[in-house]
């Protein structure tokens, strides 16, 4: 059975599984701090215009067509596809977001690796930013720049209930809903609010659901592979680490742990070895779970794992 037919995910112990993984604490941070830029140059006029009209001019994403409410033909730049995944309008709508990508994001990253999950977020809002440049002329009634992470949240969403279908998710904390359901539920309501006049981008919502979907479907049969790309990379850990309380069960008063014993499960047919584990080959493992995921160990790290955690 592999990972994506499964109904769950718990990779266990060695900080295997974080609640705030690196991308979604980094997400949350950015989001926040421009939000609180946004309110600050809001309240400011530089001349006669307002500093909220020069973010959404530059910075939301504006339509190919049409004017805005001052005469102006609306501004498209290309960066705003990523810009205005990062803009909000207001407290409820960040915090709605901010806590939908942590619940239903964290454990895709943990699944996936950090690097894969942050490619996988701003391409959902880039998709989502074409289909609603693309089509709002068509069936939207109201062209307005648009702003918010909608959009690579509903991304998001559509990859949870794709990886995690039966996974239960208690509707205000009371109602217990299957993922493919209730998410599915929201897809749907989402297609048949496309062209009425409201001040939710549809179309957005829709257009990062899809562009989730497509990529869990191509990563299933093809198997996406980011961590050799160089041209960037996930922070450094600081010295003193998060992972340090699992580690203390295993690490050596002397410099090397020798003469382990391994214990036999099915995948090693039963074998037993000694072999010395040093306390760097541990580390090195356990920066590899919080940069890749658990998944990405070979059996060999993860035997290695499962017997220093035995050693007193």
């Amino acid at each position: 059975m592999s990972y994506y037919d499964r109904d769950y995910y718990r990779p266990t112990g060695f900080g295997g599984f974080s609640f705030f993984p690196p991308v979604i604490k980094q997400l949350l941070i950015i989001n926040v701090v421009v939000f609180l830029l946004q309110q600050m140059i809001n309240n400011i006029a530089f001349g006669e215009i307002p500093g909220w009209y020069l973010l959404n001019h530059y910075f939301a994403l504006n339509p190919l067509v049409g004017f805005d409410r001052f005469g102006e033909s609306n501004n498209f730049e290309i960066w705003q596809l990523f810009t205005y995944q990062f803009m909000h309008g207001g407290f409820s709508h960040i915090f709605y977001n901010m806590l939908m990508l942590w619940m239903f994001g964290m454990e895709i990253e943990n699944l996936w690796g950090s690097k894969k999950f942050l490619i996988f977020y701003l391409t959902s809002g880039v998709g989502a930013g074409l289909v609603q440049i693309l089509f709002a002329p068509i069936f939207e009634n109201s062209l307005a720049p648009v702003i918010g992470a909608s959009g690579s949240v509903f991304g998001v969403m559509l990859a949870f209930a794709m990886l995690f279908p039966n996974r239960y998710i208690f509707l205000y904390f009371l109602v217990p809903l299957k993922a493919k359901y209730l998410i599915g539920f929201l897809f749907i309501v989402e297609l048949l609010s496309v062209g009425g006049f409201s001040f939710v981008a549809h179309l957005a919502h829709i257009g990062g659901a899809v562009t989730g979907a497509i990529f869990v479907l191509f990563d299933k049969n093809y198997h996406f592979n980011f961590e050799s790309w160089k041209f960037f990379s996930m922070p450094k850990k600081s010295k003193k680490k998060p992972l340090n309380n699992f580690r203390r069960p295993f690490t050596a008063k002397k410099d090397n742990i020798q003469d382990a014993e391994f214990y036999d499960i099915d995948s090693f047919h039963n074998k037993q070895a000694d072999q010395e584990i040093s306390q760097a080959t541990i580390d090195a493992i356990l920066d590899k779970i919080s940069q890749s995921g658990y998944k990405n160990l070979t059996e060999e790290e993860k035997r290695i794992l499962f017997e220093a955690s035995k050693k007193k």
